[in-house]
């Protein structure tokens, strides 16, 4: 699994900023397993209210596109559900 110091290490390295609220949706995510962004949204807006849900997207899709973390899918009959859980560093 990641590690708080070497994802902001990785992010900084491919010229992102590190911002209040990109460290708190890291923190967030880096804590738990979550079925959809919906969810980390949701924890994130109880810390912050004025985070989007684009930018919880965006921060996913940034950390996923480095590997720090996984995409899953699963598919059945009745529904169809994705969720997020972290990666392990390589």
């Amino acid at each position: 699994m990641w590690q708080k110091e070497q994802v902001i290490n990785e992010l900084k390295r491919r010229g992102k900023r590190m911002t209040k609220q990109r460290l708190l949706l890291l923190d967030i995510i880096l804590e738990g397993k979550y079925s959809c962004g919906k969810e980390i949204y949701y924890d994130a807006i109880k810390i912050d209210p004025t985070i989007g849900l684009a930018t919880v997207y965006r921060m996913l899709a940034t950390l996923e596109e480095i590997g720090a973390v996984n995409r899953c899918y699963q598919c059945s009959l009745e529904q169809e559900a994705c969720g997020y859980e972290a990666a392990e560093a390589g």
